[in-house]
This record gives structure tokens, C-alpha cells and sequence, in this order.
């Protein structure tokens, strides 16, 4: 049996309201839970102290017993000083993806053959320019 430290959803539509819960990491997200550990109020401010609310006893029952908490239950276990969470960061995340690079590269391609068609006939107008004023 593998036990999960998780967020059940609670409150009403538009109102959400989070159970800080030890369940089967097969349950059901708001289903049957093994014990309820904490809770967490997102409507409140940052700030607020009743925003996060841990049974830190409990916690750390489940976390020695083997419980894994889930990402979010772990930065407001890190934000506790219960548990050690590093921090992610995926930089291929904010690349465009394999379509919009090709557009890009697209629209680079197009800007580059402007320029030089810009760029060459005033190459070309200019010796012609030049010619006739030797001459004279």
C-alpha cells in the first residue's frame, strides 16, 4: 500500500477549500482518505496564518512511515520547515515548441531575402550612377 500526502477538494463552486489528507495513492482525489492532516483555505490572503493549517505531529508520522507528499503539500511542507523540496526549473518549458520554431524561422528567412533584395539593387543603381558622371 503506498500512501500519499495529498489536496481532497472541499467547498463550493467557485469556493474551493483543500483537505490536507494521508490516502491510498489509489483513492479517489476527494474519496476515501486514511486520515486528514491539515487543510488549506486559497481564498484567504498570503499572509493570512489561517491560509495553511498542519497537524505537524501527524505529518511527520506519515512522512517516517514512508508517505510521499505531492508537489504542492511538499512547498507547504518546505514553507514549514518539515521537509527539504528542491526547486524545479524546466527551461525547455518556456521555448516555443517544434511549429512555432519553424514559423519563426520562416519569418527570418523572408525578412533576410528582403533585405538583400533591398540591398541589391542599390548595389547595382549605384556603379550605374556613377558611369555616366566619369564620362562627363
Amino acid at each position: 500500500m503506498s500512501v500519499k500526502i495529498r489536496l481532497a477538494r472541499g467547498g463550493s463552486k467557485k469556493r474551493p477549500y483543500y483537505y490536507i489528507v494521508a490516502a491510498e495513492n489509489r483513492s479517489p482525489r476527494d474519496g476515501r482518505y486514511i486520515e486528514r492532516v491539515g487543510t488549506y483555505n486559497p481564498m484567504l490572503p498570503k499572509d493570512s496564518e489561517e491560509r495553511v493549517r498542519l497537524n505537524i505531529e501527524r505529518i511527520k508520522h506519515w512522512l517516517s512511515v514512508g508517505a510521499q507528499p505531492t508537489d504542492r503539500v511538499a512547498r507547504f511542507l518546505d514553507a514549514a520547515d518539515l521537509l527539504k523540496r528542491e526547486a524545479r526549473n524546466n527551461p525547455n518549458k518556456s521555448k516555443p515548441k517544434k511549429k512555432a520554431q519553424e514559423r519563426l524561422a520562416a519569418e527570418e528567412e523572408k525578412k533576410r531575402a528582403a533585405e538583400e533584395a533591398a540591398n541589391a539593387p542599390a548595389e547595382e543603381a549605384a556603379p550605374a550612377e556613377e558611369a555616366p558622371a566619369a564620362d562627363a
